[in-house]
């Protein structure tokens, strides 16, 4: 990282961030923008460093739902295969003189697929030990299997989640006079979030002493906790002479090397438990001279809030 050597000496520093203090140990952004941690874990095998419930759990719907359906038609595949080694005349009712192969493969398939799934229509039967036993092995991995996939269905859909959109950047603006950094959030669904608190912390590489060092201050907030998160939440940070950011000019903000991280927490009524989510912007994702226009208005009959979701980055250019 750049180092800006007219930090404010004022600004509150934060040792209790999680983070290295060696910049030369630490690689790319600290937090991802999704609110993970930008960690690659090494010096242990893949399976014993990978927790597949946390993978599934945390996978987009649509790739859970592809690697559903891609075990499930590759797992009757095999099963499939190992029908039509052992032979295709130990399953009663798939004709083996007048189909081709495929046909008889395909045959094969649907009955594997019939008995993974345990419902046996009965056109299709094993006749002989070995087509027996691994019918009979391919009904209990069938059982399993969905078993397994009901648990982490449920899983999903029960997970409390904080569904909160951010701004993809964040802005230097006016604010009471002076300027002020600032981020937008706002609730996607139809969440009931109370309690919601939110925390900022500005990481940045200086030289101290004449050693590079991860340094690591608290951003104050103008409000630090509001009751209700039910439209979109602007977090300000005034950038008094207290502020990490006093003194900062767009060059500095477009020449230095720093990351804002935000954490959100909130507590979900309907859950009864707390939801907690974050995200990150680095300096480049920084607007200075800008502010975010209104996302929310009345409607024509005067009798609802209108919040407009896809508006929470809408800015527009302010002189500063």
């Amino acid at each position: 990282m750049n180092v800006f050597k007219k930090i404010n000496p004022k600004a509150k520093t934060s040792s209790s961030t999680g983070f290295g203090t060696n910049p030369g140990s630490y690689g790319g952004r600290f937090i991802n923008k999704n609110g993970t941690a930008n960690i690659e874990k090494h010096g242990v095998s893949f399976l014993a460093r990978t927790s597949w419930y946390h993978t599934m759990q945390g996978l987009p719907a649509w790739k859970f739902i592809g690697i559903l359906f891609l075990f499930y038609a590759g797992i009757n595949f095999i099963f499939a295969g190992l029908y039509y080694i052992i032979g295709i005349e130990y399953l009663d009712g798939i004709e083996t003189t007048s189909s081709s192969e495929w046909v008889k493969f395909g045959k094969a398939y649907f009955f594997s697929a019939q008995t993974f799934t345990t419902v046996g229509y009965g056109h299709i039967s094993p006749n002989g030990f070995f087509t027996s036993a691994l019918a009979a092995t391919e009904a209990l991995t069938g059982l399993l299997s969905f078993a397994i996939a009901t648990g982490l269905f449920y899983g999903r859909f029960s997970r409390p989640r904080a569904f909160l959109k951010f701004s993809h950047n964040a802005v230097i603006a006016p604010y009471k006079g002076i300027t002020a950094f600032m981020i937008r959030m706002a609730p996607f669904k139809n969440t009931n979030l109370i309690d919601a608190e939110a925390r900022m912390t500005l990481g940045m590489s200086i030289q101290e002493n004449g050693v590079m060092v991860n340094k690591f201050y608290t951003l104050e907030l103008e409000l630090q906790k509001i009751n209700a998160l039910t439209l979109s939440w602007t977090l300000v940070h005034p950038i008094t002479e207290n502020s990490p950011f006093f003194g900062f000019t767009k060059e500095d903000f477009e020449t230095t090397e720093g990351e804002i991280i935000v954490y959100i927490k909130a507590f979900d009524d309907v859950f009864s438990s707390t939801v907690s989510t974050g995200t990150s912007y680095a300096f480049e994702e920084i607007i200075y001279g800008a502010k975010f226009d209104m996302m929310y208005e009345e409607n024509k009959d005067n009798t609802k809030t209108l919040l407009h979701l896809d508006r929470i980055g809408s800015i527009k250019k302010v002189t500063l």
